[in-house]
């Protein structure tokens, strides 16, 4: 069961994610959407959506930092375990606690305001299921854990040098299997959450509007009602001078 669960499921969720975002790419172009209710309601989605997105973004950027540099670059840096520790529990809680605040504002918006709950989908359900229990199982390993009550686990040698090895084909699946069962628990709901990408709204992450940054502006101006009035229409767009 160890070997299945921390060494082949990963790979099985990286596989579903890859395969089915060419799929929803070539086959679903129109579907790829966030299927936005922002005409629906406006005030509740101004606050949920910020905080759950920059929550997102910081808890993601903690999680990469966390996984992918080993404990040997720290100490090379004099950047010493405790001191380690007590940054990523600070920034970590902050922005998990931003996350879980604003997944729960959208959750409430959904269910809440009628005309929300109508344009709600059956993946969303489900989307939003294994989201809440990632973050809220996220914040649960960081408070056992800063707060002692996993024996003085460091997810450090144990989640972190497995999920490196992920990347070398080589699974160290024993490590996992000696992990609490919070970090199980997120682990599991994270790379569900993966698998789940492309068949849900949140495959709009893969969209990002970069272009917005760079395309030139769109002006508008105003023409003078007479003018219009004394000519003829014509076809097509019309240039500014």
């Amino acid at each position: 069961m160890d070997l299945l669960l921390w060494g082949v499921l990963p790979y099985l969720s990286v596989a579903l994610l890859i395969a089915g975002t060419i799929w929803r790419a070539r086959y679903d172009a129109f579907g790829w959407t966030t299927h936005s209710t922002q005409l629906h309601e406006s005030r509740l989605l101004r606050i949920g959506s910020p905080l759950f997105h920059f929550g997102m973004l910081f808890v993601v950027l903690g999680h990469g930092v966390g996984l992918l540099i080993p404990m040997s670059w720290t100490d090379a840096v004099g950047l010493s375990d405790h001191t380690y520790h007590l940054l990523a529990v600070a920034t970590g809680a902050v922005a998990g606690v931003a996350a879980a605040a604003g997944i729960g504002i959208l959750v409430y918006r959904r269910f809440k305001v009628p005309a929300v709950r109508r344009a709600t989908l059956r993946s969303d359900h489900l989307m939003y299921a294994f989201l809440l229990g990632a973050i809220a199982l996220g914040l649960t390993a960081t408070v056992l854990n800063s707060t002692g009550q996993t024996d003085g686990y460091n997810y450090r040698e144990g989640v972190s040098v497995w999920f490196r090895s992920l990347f070398t084909l080589s699974p160290d699946h024993h490590l996992m299997a000696g992990a609490p069962l919070a970090f199980k628990l997120h682990v599991l709901f994270g790379f569900t959450l993966f698998a789940l990408i492309p068949y849900s709204r949140l495959v709009h992450m893969f969209s990002a509007p970069l272009k917005y940054l760079f395309r030139p502006y769109v002006v508008y101006r105003r023409r003078d009602p007479e003018q219009l009035a004394n000519r003829a229409p014509k076809r097509g767009w019309e240039r500014v001078s």
